[in-house]
């Protein structure tokens, strides 16, 4: 941990802290801020007995978000980590709770469990990484579960306590109640934009049920020059990329160039071991708004690099319009789908349609021709094709 630390603030030194500084015309206050109106903003740190009064002409509201810790009888009261202090642990505990299956929950979970922890998954859903395609979601569970990773599906927390030796979740299921037990939990529940200390009311800012900022695609608030970007604003993803894309579009309609986000085709990532990847829609998500769609799933067992690596466990699913044939949708559960995923956003983006992607030229044998086999996998049986053949 004292490595990664290191590691952490080596990083955060070198690609923000002295980044800023470099820029002359840019002023860094370090306290918490709140609007006194829709111009003026008031910023008050520890050392400070007086606020400091802030005007200006444009606001860009940039907050982040922080851990949510759900409303669980006994857990404010039990020591617990989030993906904000599990960094802080100077040992490895025997075993982990994990409050969450998401992407955090997972991503963490499994890499305790490769250092030889036992963990146990409770996910109030009845499937994990609900965004994703249900087909990743049962594979994943299923190579999670034989490495060793328990899970608690569609459960729901009634209390959390203490053990003599750690500390217990007291478990509502379709199969009765139950008792789980570890020596550390995790809160995994998601993230909350960091907006309670902004009082926005006094700006004309509005939100959302949990906080975040409500914006247009040019990133603008319900408030005339006030904007919004980052893990602060309502919306499905909180991604360091897709913040950083917000950020440039804000400040570029602020100085008149009309830019606006697109978050269909912004893609997104869970870095558990398969990786998981997905842009656009789901084949849910589609039906849902134009009533049925066109998709197939193609698995790692009949791609060349899968075998060649041995790792055949994994997928991709591409979704399409019928009507004209576009891919709306790529969702993987691969080794590198971080990678092989940015060809599913220019697809998802510019509008491929199948044929697109069929008479792009793949490398072969790469784990990213699996995008060709899928969107062949429409018009042919790939397991009676010879290789590269169009």
């Amino acid at each position: 941990m004292d490595g990664l630390k290191r590691y952490v603030e080596q990083a955060r030194e070198k690609k923000y802290e002295l980044v800023i500084k470099g820029y002359e015309n840019v002023t860094v206050i370090e306290g918490l801020g709140r609007f006194l109106d829709r111009k003026t903003v008031g910023v008050k740190n520890s050392n400070a007995e007086k606020e400091k009064i802030l005007s200006a002409k444009k606001i860009i509201i940039s907050t982040g978000s922080s851990p949510y810790v759900p409303e669980i009888e006994g857990l404010r009261e039990t020591q617990f980590f989030t993906s904000d202090t599990i960094w802080n642990l100077d040992y490895l505990p025997d075993s982990f709770i994990i409050i969450g299956g998401g992407a955090i929950g997972l991503e963490l979970g499994q890499a305790l469990l490769h250092l030889g922890s036992k963990v146990t998954v409770i996910e109030a859903m009845p499937s994990l990484l609900p965004m994703t395609e249900p087909e990743i979601s049962y594979m994943l569970k299923d190579i999670l579960s034989r490495e060793g990773m328990e899970f608690h599906t569609k459960a729901r927390i009634a209390r959390i306590g203490r053990t003599s030796k750690g500390k217990f979740a007291d478990i509502l299921t379709h199969d009765g109640k139950k008792r789980v037990e570890a020596e550390e939990i995790i809160v995994a529940s998601g993230r909350r934009p960091n907006t309670g200390y902004l009082e926005l009311k006094n700006a004309g800012v509005k939100t959302d049920q949990v906080g975040g900022i409500v914006t247009t695609p040019k990133m603008e608030t319900s408030s005339p020059n006030i904007y919004a970007a980052g893990d602060c604003v309502s919306k499905k993803m909180f991604l360091e990329t897709l913040a950083a894309r917000e950020g440039v579009i804000a400040v570029s309609n602020i100085f008149g160039e009309p830019l606006q986000i697109d978050y269909n085709s912004t893609a997104w990532a869970v870095f558990t071991n398969p990786q998981v990847a997905g842009v656009g829609m789901t084949e849910i998500e589609f039906s849902r708004t134009n009533g049925s769609c066109s998709c197939r799933t193609f698995y790692l067992k009949d791609l060349t690099m899968a075998s060649i690596i041995g790792e055949t466990d994994g997928l991709i699913k591409i979704t399409v319009d019928p009507k004209n044939n576009r891919v709306v949708g790529i969702h993987i559960l691969s080794p590198n789908a971080t990678d092989i995923i940015t060809e599913g956003s220019y697809a998802v983006k510019y509008g491929f349609t199948i044929g697109d992607i069929i008479s792009s030229s793949h490398i072969f044998p790469s784990l990213s021709e699996g995008i060709k086999l899928a969107a062949q996998s429409f018009l042919r049986d790939i397991s009676k094709m010879s290789c590269c053949v169009e």
